[in-house]
């Protein structure tokens, strides 16, 4: 059996009200991880903004980027100098005028086609997304040289029908950059602890399709929400094998052996004993 081992990188960090402080900050720590030999690097979700949706009307326009535009080019020259891949995510506005919450791939240089615009949007509160993005509309797999890689974003977390989706297509692991925490006050919430589902539910994605999963998420305190960071790496058997802590910048980096994809799917036979002729369901909405 070929080995195959990848050294994967992910950026954690507290953001501040000025972009161009954030950005520095994030170039900053994804460059040490080129330097040490990361070959794919993840940054969290909008790494250059505030966690503006905590007010459902807020004006956010001086954040939105195009692509290409500010950040894609800083991170393009970064990855044409190691040769290596960086998932950016940020606000997109796009050519017709909606805004997107959006993760570009690079590599060498380049902006792979096409980005990934976050499927699942939620609104609660804090959490008022659907003010200010428009919901993609499918999965991306990326073909980069170190790994096939799916981005799925934040909320996607939630679902296991996404990670389904990108392996299907192929993705050996999957990222999913991030921006969620405690609202102020409630650590301890009556239902149980959610840092603790949130981490859960990915590896369960991981063992239920042999694949690795990557999540990068933010620190800090922004208003209401105290960030927990805590990103993680986890092996296609849902061992966690790299964890960042809950308060400080951090880069994590995690040497993943992408065999072990094949071996645990070997091994459990969940793709290979799946019944999609049953599954019409699931395309459907909910019934009540």
């Amino acid at each position: 059996m070929e080995h195959r081992t990848v050294r994967i990188g992910l950026v954690q960090n507290a953001v501040s009200p000025d972009a161009d402080k954030n950005l520095e900050r994030t170039l900053g720590l994804a460059r040490k991880a080129a330097r040490q030999g990361a070959r794919i690097i993840c940054l969290q979700e909008l790494f250059r903004t505030p966690y503006f949706p905590q007010e459902e009307e807020a004006d956010a326009s001086v954040y939105a980027e195009t692509i290409p535009g500010e950040s894609t080019r800083v991170f393009e020259a970064l990855s044409h100098e190691f040769g290596i891949a960086i998932i950016v995510p940020l606000y997109e506005k796009a050519g017709d005028g909606r805004m997107y919450n959006t993760a570009v791939v690079l590599e060498n240089g380049c902006i792979l086609p096409s980005p990934y615009r976050k499927v699942h949007i939620p609104h609660d509160p804090l959490f008022f997304e659907k003010s200010y993005f428009t919901p993609g509309g499918d999965y991306r797999v990326f073909s980069c040289s170190a790994a096939r890689i799916g981005v799925l974003i934040c909320y996607d977390q939630w679902f296991p029908e996404p990670a389904r989706a990108v392996t299907l297509k192929g993705a050996e692991i999957i990222f999913y950059p991030t921006a969620i925490g405690w609202i102020r006050g409630m650590r301890e919430a009556p239902e149980g602890d959610w840092r603790e589902a949130w981490e859960t539910v990915q590896r369960g994605h991981a063992i239920a399709n042999g694949v690795h999963v990557a999540a990068a998420n933010r620190v800090g305190v922004e208003k209401e929400l105290e960030f927990w960071g805590s990103s993680f790496v986890a092996d296609a058997f849902g061992n966690i094998v790299a964890r960042a802590g809950e308060e400080a910048d951090e880069l994590l980096l995690a040497d993943i052996s992408l065999e072990m994809n094949d071996q645990v799917r070997e091994g459990w036979g969940f793709l290979r004993n799946r019944r999609p002729d049953t599954y019409d369901i699931l395309a459907r909405e909910e019934e009540q």
